[in-house]
């Protein structure tokens, strides 16, 4: 195989293009943006096994220096009364510490790479239909009218993906999953925790987070139960209105999330959602990666850093396998159960999955510190996962 079609310019799609690269596979990135998305989004965490992929592909030292690690998160009860604290795994130190960072600069951060090792990214390109040929080659439709043709097509397209129903017009639909996330950024709060370590505050009706970054800047989110809400409403609702509704809900805690979301600054509004399970991952020429194949609720804190995973082992596939089908079906076995476990730790770990019943989150986060005391964490399955580039895939 000569060419990859990149559907899709996030992290998803560009660190697919860097590892088919790597595996000696050339392929063009078509993002629908018509520019590099680097206003797009509010901030993420790499966690460690999202920062071991980056690794694997060599583009994890500019990920580090634009980014702050993480080095755990405090849990707190809506009374202001300390419940557990819990340590990021540190299992190389701080190599693979996890590093939290806006989604603009990591978007940056993908296209810069992707300009210096010569990987072309075309613009303005939404696809709208794709189709295998006789030949077995790939050609991609998209709605400015052009097309182009490949040995095969990956869909990092995203939750709303084209690919997804091209490759099975009968796909599930994105889950809501009960919750809307309002993220921020002010200046102008003076928090006491240290930089990098994340509060978390079990609010009566719902679930409040921050971290500082290492100049002073406090990165907040809530987690706001409730019906899903319109696009238009969500683009269109004035940022005051929304720190009302988001303050509104912490004003019977004793906790600082009223203090700082009343702070001026920037706030993001996203509904949540997941993909359970996905029937089809693959085609005879067509495969998906990242939330087009599995989506998980942002309570994981894993979105990322299983699309980077996805993006390094369909890669080993495609480099170690003899044709399109088994290395697809190779990577799919090799991904499924792992992303679909997280999917369902997520949503028992969710306290909107759960009706923000705030006694049995306590106990859960108890019997975790406990067993972390015991030198062991009930998540480690999540963050230790190792990708080696140089081992080969089993035919």
């Amino acid at each position: 195989m000569t060419k990859a079609l990149v559907i899709g310019g996030g992290i998803g799609g560009a660190t697919a293009a860097m590892a088919l690269q790597k595996a000696g596979i050339d392929s063009v990135v078509y993002e629908a943006y018509p520019t590099d998305a680097e206003n797009i989004g509010a901030f993420l965490t790499v966690m460690n096994n999202g920062m071991t992929a980056l690794r694997a592909i060599d583009v994890h030292q500019p990920v580090i220096d634009n980014s702050f690690a993480a080095t755990g998160a405090e849990y707190i009860s809506a009374t202001g009364k300390w419940v557990n604290e819990r340590k990021y795994p540190q299992n190389n130190g701080t190599i693979n510490l996890p590093r939290t960072l806006k989604r603009g600069a990591l978007n940056r951060i993908m296209h810069t790479e992707l300009r210096a090792r010569g990987i072309p990214v075309k613009h303005s390109k939404r696809l709208e239909h794709a189709e295998t040929q006789a030949d077995g080659t790939v050609v991609a439709h998209f709605a400015d009218g052009t097309s182009d043709c490949g040995d095969l097509l990956i869909g990092a397209d995203g939750l709303h993906s084209v690919t997804r129903k091209i490759i099975d017009p009968d796909a599930i639909q994105p889950r809501y999953v009960g919750l809307t996330i309002l993220l921020g950024y002010t200046d102008k709060a003076t928090p006491k925790s240290p930089p990098g370590l994340f509060q978390m505050y079990y609010g009566k009706r719902a679930f409040f987070g921050y971290i500082v970054d290492t100049n002073g800047e406090t990165w907040w989110f809530a987690r706001i139960p409730g019906p899903e809400i319109a696009k238009h409403a969500l683009r269109d609702t004035p940022t005051e209105q929304w720190r009302r509704t988001a303050a509104s809900f912490f004003t019977d805690d004793d906790i600082p999330a009223v203090e700082i979301i009343e702070k001026p600054g920037t706030i993001f509004p996203v509904n949540t959602y997941d993909l359970p399970s996905v029937r089809h991952w693959h085609n005879s020429s067509m495969v998906l990666l990242g939330d087009s194949a599995h989506a998980v609720s942002p309570s994981a804190g894993q979105g990322a850093s299983l699309t980077v995973e996805d993006s390094v082992v369909l890669a080993k596939c495609l480099r170690d396998l003899p044709d399109l089908p088994t290395a697809f079906s190779t990577y799919e076995n090799l991904r499924r159960n792992r992303v679909e476990q997280v999917i369902r730790t997520a949503m028992k770990a969710d306290p909107a999955a759960i009706r923000l019943r705030v006694f049995h989150r306590l106990l859960h986060d108890l019997k975790i510190s406990r067993e972390e005391t015991r030198g062991r964490h009930p998540h480690s399955w999540i963050y230790d996962y190792r990708l080696d580039w140089d081992s080969p895939i089993p035919t």
